[in-house]
């Protein structure tokens, strides 16, 4: 791990914030962080110039699953002590830059709103210096959740079969919906016992978008319940690095040769 050089933004022709993909989940345990970090190291695999950025403002914990300790985190660039730029670490194992949160501290989910928007804006501009940026979300519909997803291109909803996670995986579509009609909103199914139980799933989810909201946000992919996935989150690693030939490691490898372009 070491501190990523200053990144000049590139020219883009991309409306702003397009490259920009947040993962987010109704609630907690569903798998998001671990598809986060999964997604944005199958990215990085094919090539793909990828920052990860822990908006979970509450529970930050992407360096604990991979194991990372970084000397600047967001609650310096919060506190004005470094810009966004300047807290960007290499994971060089991945060949993916992070942006991490800060660990164990609920702090951060309490900034004021014209500092969270100010945030939002310089990921923004971050943003052009990469192909992809994935930001993990917060679960839930919290105030920092929404705002951090004003203005990303694409939002990736993870849900599983639990009832629970599907009542909140709709109310977090319902919200989204109503605050930005016409987003871009794909469904990823984690956990499924097989390809087929995860379609199932998906369609209980789709009826009732269908039904109550009459969009129809698509099925972007299903993850298969897989024992290494566990393996890996203990061993504070990339399943990509341990079990990259696992059905879970394929089934988001195919998610991110999708959201590639």
């Amino acid at each position: 791990m070491s501190s990523a050089p200053t990144l000049a933004p590139r020219p883009s022709s991309r409306t702003s914030g397009q490259n920009m993909i947040a993962i987010a989940s109704g609630k907690g345990g569903v798998g998001k962080t671990w598809f986060a970090i999964t997604l944005t190291h199958a990215l990085a695999r094919q090539k793909v110039r990828t920052l990860l950025f822990d908006g979970d403002l509450g529970l930050a914990n992407l360096d604990i699953q991979l194991g990372l300790m970084p000397k600047h985190d967001l609650g310096s660039v919060i506190a004005g002590r470094l810009t966004l730029n300047q807290a960007v670490l290499t994971y060089e194992e991945g060949n993916f830059d992070i942006i991490a949160g800060r660990s164990g501290s609920g702090g951060l989910a309490n900034i004021p709103a014209s500092r969270l928007q100010i945030l939002g804006d310089d990921l923004n501009l971050l943003s052009a210096a990469y192909d992809k940026v994935v930001i993990d979300l917060g679960a839930g519909v919290e105030r920092t959740v929404r705002q951090l997803t004003q203005s990303v291109g694409t939002c990736l909803v993870v849900a599983t079969d639990e009832p629970t996670s599907l009542t909140d995986a709709y109310a977090f579509i319902k919200v989204t919906h109503m605050e930005r009609p016409g987003a871009d909103i794909r469904i990823v199914i984690n956990m499924a016992n097989s390809t087929r139980e995860g379609e199932r799933t998906y369609n209980t989810l789709l009826k009732a978008c269908e039904g109550f909201l009459k969009i129809s946000p698509p099925l972007i992919g299903v993850i298969r319940r897989d024992n290494k996935v566990r393996e890996s989150i203990k061993s504070q690693s990339s399943i990509l690095t341990r079990f990259p030939n696992t059905e879970a490691a394929s089934d988001v490898e195919r998610i991110a040769e999708k959201l590639k372009e």
